[in-house]
Order: structure tokens, then sequence, then C-alpha cells
């Protein structure tokens, strides 16, 4: 039996990895210059300091409605240099900030964390968008802005360096909503007796780190509140360093009708049966083989560097005791190796067919073609050569159990329907009036 390259098991978990966070983004949202810098009320806030945003985008039936940390997973976020934290009026979680603080000295620099909210008024509640998307104009810096300590007549945060793309005097990636969440709570960042919050989003003391496995903010469910998408906003952080971080996200999922509740998590050192990796969610994003067709391919890259993709994977059996020896299998499954006497529930006259036809035929010209392939209704076949008669086929699965058989007419191609079967990965045999043929195919 010939090899053949592995696809379909290693596609299907790359798209079950994925999930339901289609993209995350992480946008600059300020740049502090010299004015901004000589503010003393709001605190220490350098020249050059880089406000970030983390946005993540889900599908628009989709709500998020916790981002933690826990025993496996971690909750990070680190940086070279320490984070700015408002120590006037900032605020450990966006949702907390009321919009007049915005109009003070530096908060709207703050570093905090949020599930999608920015801000409120008594009757009002504000969602972060990224600035390009921001469909309003600003209420943030310039004009909008006291000045800070030194009462500076322009007001603050009025940087429009290109670096910064869009000035937040013009849109301050802000939007009203009208889905607003409830239930608000949170464990793990504030002191559970005074309140009081000592990690990187409080400025009790300076930090650059924070890491915990027992932390969370949480609420009843966040969608973004831009029609026709679903980005939501998770954090803000400021700091002249570079930054790292790693989130792990609870989402409430509509799955063929039904509410369904999973968690996905930033790296899979420990993957428990309702989580599943999303390797968006580690950043700086870690780059590599996103191809499963070679054998450097990793689930936990989330971008694509086609140059580590070297080694094309070749599926098969490697025990040179197996009578299906393969010398170029580089990817062994126990499962398809046949021995005389044992063949794991397999015909082994169909598996080594050389025992009993010597004369088999196997050579690249008299190989059968399907298509399409991935396939989802029915695949066809298509044959190097004309027979005349009827042709025997069998289906079997990547353990090599056989699913299905028929007969097939043998025209120049048939067709096959493999609706019944259920997702994966198939071998497909056809015997010729000349040889046993083989092809594999992936049923979506």
């Amino acid at each position: 039996m010939k090899s053949f390259t592995i696809l379909g098991i290693l596609m299907l978990s790359v798209f079950a990895a994925l999930g339901q966070i289609n993209a995350l983004q992480v946008e600059t949202y300020y740049i502090s210059d010299n004015q901004d810098a000589t503010d003393t009320t709001g605190g220490n806030l350098e020249s050059g300091s880089i406000t970030y945003r983390i946005y993540v985008s889900l599908p628009v039936t989709s709500r998020i409605r916790r981002i933690y940390g826990d025993a496996g997973h971690p909750l990070k976020f680190s940086s070279s240099e320490t984070f700015f934290n408002n120590i006037a009026d900032g605020q450990s979680f966006a949702n907390s900030i009321s919009k007049n603080r915005y109009l003070e000295n530096t908060v709207a620099l703050d570093s905090w964390l949020t599930i999608g909210q920015s801000t409120k008024t008594a009757t009002q509640t504000y969602f972060g968008v990224p600035k390009n998307l921001d469909p309003d104009s600003s209420f943030i810096g310039g004009s909008n802005n006291d000045g800070g300590s030194a009462m500076i007549a322009e007001g603050l945060l009025n940087n429009n360096s290109p670096e910064i793309n869009i000035p937040i005097t013009v849109h301050d990636g802000m939007t009203l909503g009208t889905d607003v969440p409830q239930n608000w709570g949170s464990y793990g960042i504030k002191d559970d007796v005074t309140g009081i919050d000592s990690t990187i989003f409080g400025s009790v003391v300076p930090k650059s780190e924070f890491i915990s496995y027992n932390a969370a903010l949480f609420n009843s469910g966040t969608v973004g509140p831009l029609t026709d998408t679903n980005i939501v906003l998770l954090a803000q952080l400021t700091t002249k360093g570079t930054i790292q971080f790693e989130i792990n996200l609870e989402i409430e999922e509509l799955v063929n009708g039904l509410s369904v509740v999973r968690k996905y998590v930033a790296n899979d050192s420990t993957l428990n049966a309702d989580e599943l990796l999303s390797p968006l969610l580690k950043y700086p994003p870690q780059c590599g083989c996103l191809d499963p067709l070679y054998l450097e391919y990793n689930p936990a890259n989330s971008c694509s560097n086609s140059d580590s993709c070297q080694t094309l994977i070749i599926l098969g059996c490697s025990d040179p005791e197996a009578c299906n020896y393969d010398p170029i299998v580089n990817f062994n499954l126990p499962e398809l190796c046949c021995y005389v006497g044992y063949c794991n529930n397999m015909d082994i006259s169909v598996v080594c067919p050389t025992l009993n036809l010597p004369d088999l035929k196997d050579t690249d010209s008299d190989l059968i073609t399907i298509f399409p392939n991935p396939a989802y209704k029915s695949i066809s076949i298509q044959y190097p050569n004309q027979f005349k008669g009827n042709l025997n086929f069998d289906i079997t699965d990547i353990t090599g159990r056989t699913i299905k058989t028929g007969v097939i007419s043998s025209s120049k191609t048939a067709d096959i329907k493999i609706e019944d079967l259920t997702e994966g990965y198939y071998l497909i045999r056809v015997v010729t009036p000349e040889q046993i043929q083989t092809a594999t195919f992936i049923k979506q």
C-alpha cells in the first residue's frame, strides 16, 4: 500500500483550535509628547510613552464573559519599562471610569482592564472601538482637556504624529452602545479587604509585570458596539517599554442555535476538555509553520512564516518488520502497520497486495485521482485508463477500519456519495483488473 501525506487530522485540529477567536489587534492608541509630560497631577508620564489598546474580534453571535488567569493558564502582562497608572483618577477597570474624568490631565492614558466598556455616565455607556472604525468624533484631549497641572491653554493629548495614525482628538476610539453588560465582578486584582489595586493596573506601586494564576474580570456577557462586526476592547496599557501578554477568555457561543460556554487559552501546557488553544491570545505573536502538511507545523503559531515549513509529512508505516513498511514515511501510524498473522482487523491481502499479487503495478501514471478534495456531499474518482465492467471499492478511516463498500461503474469517472461519513481523513481503494489503487480524501 502506498504511503500518503497527512492532512485531514491536522487541518481539523487547526480549525478547532482557532474556534471563535477571529483576530487580535494591538492598536497604538496614543504617544505622549513633551506637553503631556508636564502634568504632575496624574503622575509621572514620560514623553514617548505609548498607549496600546488590545481588541479581540469574534463572530457576531458570541459574547465575552470573562478575562482570567487560572492554575493552568496565567493572566500575564509585562513591559520592559514600568506601566503608567494615573494617580489622580485612574482605575483598575475601565467600566469604573466616569466620562467626566476623561477631561482631566492624563486620565485618558491610564492602564486598565475591561470587557468592552470604556466609560459611562448616569444614563449612557461607551464602548471601546479601534480608532479607524470609530463612527463619531472625540471628547478627549485638546480643547476637551483641562491642560493638566501646567494648565496648558490648548489642553493635553494633542500629539498628531504619523505613528498614531489617527489623533485621539479626532477619533477617541469610544462610541455609545446599547447592549450593556450587567453583574460586573472581579477577583485577584484588587485587595479583597481594602479594595486597593497594587498590581500594574493600580497606582500604589509602579510595576512592569503582572502575572496571576487566580484572577478575573467578568460580567453577564459583552458584544462589540458596531453593526455587523464584533470587536471587543480588553485592555489599555501605557508604557515606554515593549509589551508582552497572555490572556484567556471565557466566551458564550451560539452553536446550532444553542448557547455554549467555552474557554480559550493562550498556551496549551495543560488543556482541559472545556478549553481550546488560541495562539492569537499571546503577544507578541509566535510566527512559524502554519501548514499542517509539514513536520514543522505548530498549532501554537499565530502567524505564518513560510520559510519554516521544510519537511513534507509522509504518513504510513515505518516499521521494517511490517509487510507494508515504507522507508520514505516520516510520520508513523502504528495502526496502519500490517504483519503476517496480525493486521489490526484490516484485510492483509489489500494492505499488502504484493504478498499474493506479485505483478501489482504501482506507478504514478496508474493512480486514480479524487476531486473535490476536501469534499462535503460526494467525491468523483477519475481513472487513468478506462476499464470494462464494474469496479469494487472500499473506504477506510485513518485506523484502517472499513467504513463503506460498493461497486462503481468503470467509465473514466465515477461519483460516490460521502455525506453520511463523519468529518475526517479517509483512504479509498479501488480494485481494477490489474491492481488495487488507493487515494486519500477529507470529508468536511
